[in-house]
């Protein structure tokens, strides 16, 4: 019965918030208490939200300091120079700006963190899709996807969960699955090419100057994503035309439209470039570049050596960060304000996503799905565990945590592949091959940062992007048997 129960929750739940009957944060709370009465275990319900929110605080923690952070890196210009190279090579063509997209996701996914890569490559990429009116839908498709196959790096979670449940050397996992997961990015790389030519058919193809002519689409609510100020992360993620001259040029997303004859002194617009920030904004503290520079990657190293606990990491970055780059109180206020939104939107979302967990996991409906999961599985596929266990690995990862995934049904597969003579090497790699998905699950807390920052309702982006997600999944396990790796 709770195997029934709690599939037929996730289902209610996937189906409210795809046809926008409720908004996500509602749909997490709500629907989780209401299955927790029907399985008789109301009066637990405080408890099991209670353990929910007690392990996913850390989390929400993180995410808030790791929004201040970053959100204050990308005022102060640290990621301009990475932002310049991709639009200068993204131009005003739709199909350029959805490989850059990806490009650009992929780059900023070694640094492991999910949010950190949707925070940076929405900033940058987020005004050129209103200007050209592409779809949104197709950038958070995109950045998920690419971002989903980086997850796997060993610091990026799954791999050292993997290692961990299986005592197994998370190197020994990752490095054999290199070729597999490159296979996996190259899909991601054609994927963007793919949508990117359709958005060319669709809206032509523009000149800059035409681009920069076009009229803004006016912003738009997203009830699902939390609010109207969560797309203005930086504060100031505005599109301006900038002459060669070194002008300051009319910030197209500022209320007013830019001049197409408003090129450089001699006339001749060749030069005029998309900017994904404005280069001329209060903001930029280009003499503390280095600093900042360093103070990141001081941060970045520390997280992979886990020299101190994310969270405090970020807690302590963002502190130094804001002294540092503003020293003058009111203008730390007028940071923080900058960011409030997104931080208020992320982490109301986490801590409605542990109702979700919390009743998932202590009503022993996580349990009893997977089990039934392992136990459908038929003897003769034994010797196959390693294919099975990536196959699983699409639609568990999608419905489960990662913690619940890695930690109560990967060892129960190993086991059942031992008895086969299938390495737990294998198992374990295979396991990986669902991440593509799983980053656009409704229990991943970056997906909200992604879906926030973009303006887009969580049920269209899962609608866009579950499908190009499973085709990268399959790319890469059929990609790890090709290559012998599991």
């Amino acid at each position: 019965m709770l195997t029934i129960l709690g599939f037929a929750m996730i289902a209610t739940f996937l189906v409210l918030i795809m046809t926008k009957k409720m908004s996500p944060i509602a749909a997490l709370v709500l629907i989780p208490a209401l299955f927790c009465v029907a399985v008789g275990q109301g009066a637990q319900l405080g408890d099991y939200v209670i353990e929910g929110v007690g392990n996913l605080a850390p989390t929400a923690a993180m995410l808030m300091f790791a929004i201040v952070y970053f959100g204050v890196m990308i005022d102060v210009g640290l990621f301009d120079p990475i932002v310049r190279g991709i639009l200068k090579f993204c131009q005003a063509d739709p199909m350029r700006i959805v490989v850059g997209t990806a490009v650009l996701a992929a780059i900023v996914s070694l640094d492991g963190d999910g949010s950190t890569t949707f925070m940076i490559t929405v900033s940058a990429m987020y005004p050129l899709y209103k200007r050209l009116k592409m779809s949104l839908v197709v950038m958070t498709g995109v950045a998920a996807t690419a971002n989903g196959v980086m997850n796997t790096l060993p610091w990026g979670g799954p791999t050292a969960r993997a290692a961990t449940a299986l005592k197994l050397d998370a190197s020994e996992i990752f490095v054999p699955m290199i070729p597999a997961l490159a296979m996996g990015l190259l899909a991601v790389f054609v994927l963007a090419y793919v949508l990117g030519l359709r958005e060319r058919k669709r809206l032509g193809m523009l000149t800059l100057d035409e681009a920069l002519a076009r009229e803004p689409e006016p912003e738009t609510v997203s009830t699902g994503a939390g609010g109207t100020g969560a797309g203005r992360a930086a504060g100031e993620d505005r599109l301006v035309k900038r002459t060669s001259a070194g002008g300051t040029g009319t910030a197209a997303g500022a209320g007013t439209d830019a001049d197409p004859a408003d090129a450089d002194a001699d006339g001749d617009g060749d030069d005029d470039e998309f900017q994904g920030l404005d280069p001329n904004r209060s903001t930029l503290r280009p003499k503390l570049y280095w600093f900042n520079a360093g103070l990141t990657a001081a941060l970045l190293t520390a997280m992979i050596m886990e020299l101190m606990p994310i969270p405090v990491l970020f807690l302590l970055g963002a502190a130094l960060a804001l002294t540092v780059n503003f020293p003058h109180m009111p203008d730390q206020r007028a940071r923080i304000a900058a960011h409030a939104d997104n931080v208020l939107n992320v982490s109301g979302m986490v801590f409605a996503a542990a109702v979700f967990t919390g009743v998932l996991t202590g009503t022993g409906m996580v349990d009893n799905m997977a089990d039934w999961v392992v136990g459908a599985v038929p003897d003769a596929m034994g010797p196959h565990m390693a294919i099975v266990t990536g196959l699983l690995s699409l639609p568990l990862t999608y419905f489960m945590s990662n913690d619940g995934f890695y930690f109560g049904v990967l060892p129960v597969l190993a086991e059942a592949g031992a008895a086969h003579g299938v390495s737990p090497l294998e198992i374990a790699r295979a396991s990986l091959a669902g991440q593509a998905l799983h980053m656009s699950s409704p229990l991943v807390p970056a997906v909200y940062v992604l879906v926030g920052m973009a303006k887009v309702e969580f049920g269209d982006h899962t609608r866009f992007t579950v499908k190009w997600a499973i085709l990268t999944s399959l790319v890469v396990l059929a990609a790890g048997v090709l290559f012998g790796i599991m």
